[in-house]
C-alpha cells in the first residue's frame, strides 16, 4: 500500500470510527423521526398515565412530523411496560411513561425485573398531579379522622382500593396506615377508573386516587373527598384540605409522569424528543386540558428529568424503609 493509498485508508477508518462511536448523529438528522413513535402506558385507558400520553402525544405529533401512538400494557403497577421498553431497540421510537409508582415499586421490591438507572434513559418529567383520598357515600367517612377511628373500631375490615401491588395508590394507603397505627384491608385493581367504579357502588371504603379519575365525582357529589394526598392544597381542588389540614403532616404522595427511553438511545434523539414534550405539554390547548385533570404540566429536558427522578428515588426509598413498606 502506498502512502497516499494508506493516508485514504486511515481517514475512512476514521470516519467509520467516528459514526459508529456517534450513532446518535445519523438519527439526530433530519431524517428521524421516519415513522410512528411508540409511548407504552403501564396502566389502563383511561387512567391518569393513559391521559397524561395521549395529550403529549396529540401535540408531539405536529412537532415530530410523525404519529405518536399510546399503547397499554398494564399489569405489576407498570413493571410490565417498563420491562417491554427496558428490552427494546435503542433507535428513540419507542418510550416507556413512567410515573411515581415505578419509584414506589423499586422502593419495595428492589428487583422488579428492571434496573431503572441502568436500564432507562431520562428524556422529560411531563406533568405532575394531585392525589386525593375519596370516600364512598355508603362509608359515611367524611375525614381523615373518621378512617382512622372507623379502622381502630374494625380492624381490618377497612376495605381500601388501589392499583397493582407497589403502585403509587398502594403504596400511599399502606404508608397512610403505617403512620395513622391502623389495618386496611387492600383490594387491587387493574386501573383506577376500575377502582373508582366499585367506590362509587359502595364496595369499597377508601381509595387513593389520581385526581383525574375522581374529579368529576366529587365535583357530582357521588365521592366524599377527604384529603389532598400533599403538604398543600392542590390548585385544581382549592376546597379539599390538604393531609397536612387533617393531621398528619410530612405526608406526600403525589403523582408524576415522564418518559424514559431504553438506555443507549442516543443522546440527540432524546433531546429531539425532550424538546417536543417541552412544547407539547406547554401549549395553550395541553396546558387547560391537564389543568381540568388537576395536573400541572412540565416538559422540560433530559437533563433535568434526570436530577428529579433521581431525587425521587432517594426520595421514596427512604421513606419505604422508614415505614417498613415492602411487597
Amino acid at each position: 500500500m502506498d502512502g497516499r493509498s494508506r493516508r485514504e485508508f486511515l481517514q475512512a477508518s476514521a470516519a467509520a470510527a467516528a459514526v459508529t462511536a456517534a450513532p446518535g448523529l445519523a438519527l439526530a438528522q433530519d431524517g428521524f423521526p421516519s415513522r410512528p413513535v411508540r409511548l407504552i402506558v403501564g396502566f389502563t385507558p383511561g387512567t391518569a398515565t393513559d391521559i397524561t400520553a395521549r395529550v403529549f402525544a396529540s401535540g408531539a405529533a405536529d412537532s415530530l412530523g410523525q404519529q405518536v401512538i399510546v399503547e397499554d400494557r398494564p399489569g405489576a403497577g407498570s413493571a410490565l411496560a417498563a420491562e417491554y421498553v427496558a428490552r427494546a431497540a435503542k433507535d428513540g421510537y419507542t418510550y416507556f411513561v413512567a410515573t411515581t409508582s415505578v419509584v414506589t415499586s423499586l422502593a419495595m421490591k428492589p428487583d422488579p425485573g428492571f434496573d431503572l438507572p441502568r436500564d432507562f434513559a431520562p428524556v422529560s418529567l411531563l406533568a405532575t398531579g394531585a392525589v386525593v383520598l375519596v370516600a364512598s357515600l355508603q362509608s359515611k367517612l367524611k375525614s381523615v379522622a373518621d378512617v382512622i377511628a372507623l379502622a381502630k373500631a374494625k380492624p381490618n375490615e377497612v376495605l381500601c382500593a388501589n392499583v397493582g401491588v407497589g403502585g403509587l395508590p398502594h403504596f400511599a394507603a399502606v404508608l397512610f396506615a403505617q403512620r395513622a397505627g391502623i389495618k386496611l384491608v387492600h383490594v387491587p385493581y387493574p386501573g383506577s377508573p376500575q377502582a373508582a367504579n366499585d367506590l362509587l357502588a359502595g364496595r369499597v371504603a377508601i381509595f387513593f386516587s389520581p385526581a383525574s379519575t375522581v374529579i368529576g365525582h366529587i365535583a357530582a357529589g357521588k365521592l366524599t373527598p377527604l384529603a389532598v394526598a400533599a403538604e398543600h392544597r392542590a390548585k385544581a381542588l382549592p376546597n379539599i384540605p390538604s393531609m397536612a389540614e387533617a393531621g398528619m403532616p410530612d405526608f406526600d404522595a403525589s403523582l408524576w409522569f415522564g418518559l424514559l427511553a431504553p438506555s443507549g438511545t442516543p443522546q440527540p434523539v432524546l433531546e429531539r424528543i425532550g424538546r417536543a414534550a417541552g412544547k407539547a405539554m406547554r401549549a395553550p390547548d395541553a396546558v387547560t386540558a391537564m389543568s381540568a385533570q388537576g395536573f400541572e404540566p412540565i416538559g422540560n429536558s433530559p437533563d433535568k428529568f434526570g436530577a428529579y427522578l433521581k431525587d425521587e428515588i432517594k426520595r421514596w426509598a427512604d421513606v419505604a424503609k422508614a415505614a417498613g413498606v415492602k411487597t
